[in-house]
Order: C-alpha cells, then sequence, then structure tokens
C-alpha cells in the first residue's frame, strides 16, 4: 500500500488541526479526564474526516479503507491516547454496521449526524461479566410491540459520558449464543439529559487513556422502536465481528505514529543525557535496543499496510488484522517500557511524555479483543486449534 497524493493532503489537514487545536489542551484534557467530545467531533466534521469510507448520501466521502488507515496514523500526532481512541470509536467501531446495514432512515437519523460531528456515539459490546468474550453478553431486547424493551449493563464504554447515541449488541432471541444477538441504536439523551431507564452508574477511573471518559451503564425497561435495529435480528454477532476487523486494523494503524515518536524522544534524550563521562547514547546496548524497537515498529507498518490493501480489494483479513492488532498490543508495551528505562528518573515522572505512552498504551492488548483472543482466532485460522460447531 502506497500513500497518493489525496492520502497525504488528508493527513496534512489533520496535522495542522492537532496542532493547532488538539495537542495545546491536551494536559488540561488529561487533568479533567475527559475532553469536549462535542466540540472536537464537530470540527473534525466540518473538516470532512469523520465520514471518509461511509456513503457520499449521508455525508461521507465514499473513500477506500486505506484512508481510515491514513487517518488513523496521522492521529497518532496527538499526545495522548484518549482522544484519538474517541476519535476511532466514532469512525471506526460504532459506525461502521450501522453505514453497511443499517436502513435507509436509521442511516440518515444517526449516521449523518456522526459524519458531521453532531452527534457523539459509542459502541456498547462489553459487559461487567464479558469482554472479550462477547457471546457471553448478558444485555437482553425483549419484543413489546412495536418496540424493544432493553435492560442489562454495559461497562468499558469509550464516550458514554458524552453519547447521543449507542450502537449496542444485545441478545434478541434464546438460540445458539453466536445466532441470538442482534445490533440496536440506542438514543442515550432527550433534551440533553439521559432517558428514562438509562443511568451512568459510574465514571471509571483508569491508569492511562486519563481524557477519554469511560462509563458502566445501566438500561432498565428501556425503549427502543425495533425500526432502531442494524440489519437482521439475529445476525449482530456476525455484523460485530465483520466491524471488529476494521476496528483491529485502526488499533494497529494508530499507534505507528506514537511509536515511532516515543523512539525519536528518546534518541533525542539519550543524546544529550551524560552517564560516565559519555552520552547515554554512547552506550551500544542503548542503541542496539533503539535500533530492534524501530525494526519491530517497521514490520508493523508493513504487516498492518499489506493486510489494509488486502482488505481493500475486498479480501477477508481476519487473520492479518488479528496479527496486527496482536503485534500493536505487544509493542504498545514494550517500547515505552523500554524508552522508559533509559529515561530513568524523568521517565517516572507523571508529565513525562514516554510515562503517558506507557500507561495509555497498556491498554491495546487488553481492548478490543485481548491479546489472548487474538492468538485464539489465529490457532483456529492457522488449522492448529478446532473451530467450535457453533463458530463454524
Amino acid at each position: 500500500m502506497h500513500y497518493s497524493h489525496e492520502h497525504l493532503a488528508l493527513q496534512k489537514t489533520l496535522k495542522r488541526f492537532i496542532a493547532e487545536e488538539v495537542n495545546p489542551h491536551v494536559d488540561e484534557w488529561e487533568a479533567a479526564e475527559i475532553f469536549p467530545a462535542h466540540q472536537v467531533f464537530k470540527r473534525l466534521g466540518e473538516l470532512g474526516l469523520l465520514g471518509l469510507t461511509k456513503p457520499p448520501e449521508y455525508g461521507g466521502a465514499g473513500l477506500d479503507y486505506s484512508y481510515s488507515v491514513a487517518m488513523a496514523e496521522a492521529l497518532g500526532l496527538i499526545e495522548c491516547g484518549g482522544v484519538p481512541m474517541a476519535i476511532g470509536v466514532q469512525t471506526d467501531m460504532a459506525t461502521p454496521a450501522l453505514a453497511r446495514f443499517g436502513s435507509d432512515e436509521l442511516r440518515r437519523e444517526f449516521l449523518a449526524p456522526a459524519i458531521a460531528g453532531d452527534m457523539v456515539a459509542c459502541l456498547g459490546v462489553s459487559e461487567p461479566g464479558a469482554g472479550s468474550d462477547v457471546a457471553g453478553i448478558a444485555s437482553r431486547a425483549r419484543r413489546d410491540g412495536g418496540d424493544y424493551v432493553i435492560t442489562g449493563q454495559k461497562m468499558w464504554i469509550t464516550s458514554s459520558l458524552q453519547a447521543d447515541w449507542m450502537c449496542m449488541l444485545v441478545n434478541t432471541g434464546d438460540g445458539p449464543a453466536h445466532r441470538n444477538k442482534s445490533l440496536v441504536i440506542v438514543p442515550m439523551r432527550e433534551g440533553g439529559k439521559l432517558r428514562p431507564g438509562i443511568e451512568v452508574a459510574r465514571k471509571i477511573r483508569k491508569i492511562g487513556m486519563n481524557s477519554s471518559d469511560t462509563g458502566l451503564i445501566y438500561f432498565d425497561g428501556v425503549r427502543v422502536p425495533q425500526r432502531y435495529r442494524i440489519g437482521e435480528e439475529g445476525q449482530g454477532f456476525v455484523y460485530q465481528m465483520q466491524q471488529f476487523q476494521e476496528e483491529r486494523l485502526w488499533a494497529a494503524a494508530s499507534c505507528l505514529v506514537s511509536l515511532s515518536n516515543c523512539i525519536q524522544w528518546t534518541i533525542a534524550w539519550a543524546q544529550e543525557r551524560k552517564l560516565f563521562g559519555a552520552t547515554l547514547a554512547d552506550q551500544q546496548w542503548v542503541q542496539f535496543k533503539l535500533a530492534e524497537l524501530k525494526t519491530e515498529v517497521e514490520a508493523l507498518r508493513a504487516l498492518t499496510y499489506r493486510a489494509c490493501d488486502l482488505y481493500v480489494r475486498g479480501e477477508d483479513v481476519l487473520e492479518l488484522a488479528s496479527m496486527a492488532k496482536l503485534k500493536a498490543g505487544r509493542l504498545n508495551r514494550l517500547v515505552p517500557d523500554t524508552c522508559l528505562q533509559f529515561w530513568g528518573g524523568m521517565g517516572y515522572t507523571w508529565e513525562n511524555k514516554v510515562s503517558r505512552m506507557f500507561r495509555d498504551g497498556r491498554l491495546a492488548s487488553i481492548g478490543g479483543g485481548a491479546d489472548e483472543v487474538m492468538l485464539g482466532i489465529l490457532a483456529k485460522t492457522m488449522g492448529v486449534a478446532k473451530r467450535r460447531p457453533a463458530q463454524e
């Protein structure tokens, strides 16, 4: 995959926006443990950056997925992990299934405002008892006339304290766990207030990604018209699995610049830091470790670009996307940890950029499918492990 002039122009626009309107406020948002999503998303919508791959009739640009990868990569310039993650939820996690399978009416009501930046979206899959085990969710939607009545909980939900609507995975039947779920759009607010039956039970305080709000949300008898269901009833698990391919490619692409920057910051520090009559950069161990880290990041870049290229051609990239997600999670732990060690005491301070990456990056091996889930997928695609009958 090679970036065209159009890809580079998109990245240039995004880089300017980040430098002028995001990074100057990151420290403030990190301290507040929330950022103004409606304000930031509205500006991104005005720049045409929230619907790159979405249909033009709903305000999107109708481009192929390589443009999402280019955007995700440029978002790595943001000097924290929470803001780009929330943007990724809006563009590549909460909206792909709606864009692909939603009715025209549903897309006009929810997708178009999300692309314009007028609505903030969140994705409701994880629950207190079901994180990476998507099939294990317990939230349920029962039919009542022309409505669904939804009861349950969703946890670890990015942007849920500000979201206008949730793309929610719920059980709508009693059949096999992989065939009894549906994706339903759940409006979260009316007149700026939470709808009856929806409660933000807790704002979850995390060790990283501080500028991104994360909530535990309760649903108690929440009514939603059945026309708010995305696609066919009982196909939600399938739709979500398809959506995960894009989410995992996005996750891999989004860390390429930040990992590279972490290495470059450490090189600059090592060249200034005096140690035993020389600089830290004069130590062969430091030189070799940084060279190894850069090699690993470039290997991830090549894997991500290859997976994206095949995906754009219409091929199934479950295996490659899972590999990229796995590798990204590992490098988001390895690179900041190794670099932090070279910073010594300065690396252990809260304000240090490498320290923030160390905290933020740890989520990459957990969110969007833990490392172990990626390994399980790979074991099946490689034929090492047998597939369960319910998954075939």
